[in-house]
């Protein structure tokens, strides 16, 4: 991996009667870390040496955040096998298992158990964000199912899910200004999922892709921009729908993201997306980096 780099493996999975959700993301090199960022300052900087697994769970009886830092010594991957300290995520050809042991912030109790992703068509094609190619994405199993068993808390649900990776060769806010992502479940029993980046360089990445549950993709044409209230913070949030569309829930609000369920209309059918906003504008400023180590602590 290229110094100032980085890669991410994201989650994310809604139960079956919505009143769960989930998103977990592996990094190497970790783009939302204050650390990372003063040692890129700092000039060249190892993205091994900034590692996490990110566990976040949404419900009306578990709400818990993890997100620890580690450095060099913690991270060990193969072919099949990432393991960042205590937590790990294997694959098996046909599951990916991430059993998950760390500590919450900024209350600490223990998140222990395993999450199960089965995907249920793999998709091999990445799609560049940036106009060099530096910046990729890579929707592994957009449709997936997901099963989550976990000792602490005592919780077990399943329901669809997602998983895709990015990958760069060049900091994220090196290249993007801001942007908003979704993907939804549609009735159907495909995904649809839409980038929308603002990028450095003045120009904007549009992508609307509809996958199914055998593989297959197809592009469609994106939806007219909707605007929707920015968070607390002032981050703004947008999105594209060919109706109106609404935010139903904020699920994390931070000064510099904020993840939410929203309600939109794609590809003629309505469907709740699971929805991020993300400011690199913000999250370049100190004030911001400064709060962060609060919900982001790091052991080395």
């Amino acid at each position: 991996m290229a110094a100032g780099g980085y890669a991410w493996w994201y989650v994310d999975a809604l139960s079956d009667d919505g009143q769960h959700g989930l998103t977990l993301i592996a990094f190497i090199g970790s783009v939302f870390s204050p650390y990372y960022a003063a040692a890129r300052r700092r000039g060249a900087a190892d993205p091994r040496r900034h590692c996490a697994l990110n566990v976040a769970l949404y419900g009306p009886r578990a709400q818990r955040w993890a997100m620890t830092e580690r450095g060099a010594g913690a991270l060990r991957r193969d072919a099949t096998c990432l393991s960042i300290g205590p937590s790990a995520l294997h694959w098996d050809g046909e599951v990916l298992t991430a059993e998950i042991d760390e500590w919450t912030v900024p209350w600490p109790s223990r998140l222990r158990g395993v999450v199960r992703i089965h995907p249920q068509a793999l998709n091999g094609h990445n799609h560049a964000l940036d106009r060099d190619g530096h910046h990729r994405w890579h929707p592994i199993a957009p449709c997936a199912r997901v099963e989550v068993e976990l000792r602490q808390p005592a919780l077990r649900w399943a329901g669809p899910g997602y998983l895709d990776a990015n990958q760069g060769d060049t900091p994220l806010e090196s290249a993007f200004r801001r942007w908003d992502w979704s993907r939804a479940a549609l009735p159907g029993g495909g995904t649809a999922v839409i980038y929308d980046a603002e990028r450095c360089d003045g120009g904007r990445t549009t992508l609307a892709l509809d996958f199914d549950a055998r593989g297959g993709v197809r592009a469609f044409a994106p939806p007219p921009p909707q605007a929707l209230p920015p968070t607390r913070w002032g981050v703004e949030r947008g999105t594209r729908s060919e109706g109106a569309a609404h935010v139903l829930r904020t699920l994390e609000d931070t000064p510099f993201y904020a993840r939410s369920l929203v309600d939109a209309a794609w590809a003629g059918q309505r469907a709740v997306a699971v929805h991020e906003s993300l400011s690199l504008e913000r999250f370049s400023r100190r004030w911001v980096q400064a709060l962060l180590p609060f919900r982001m602590p790091r052991r080395g």
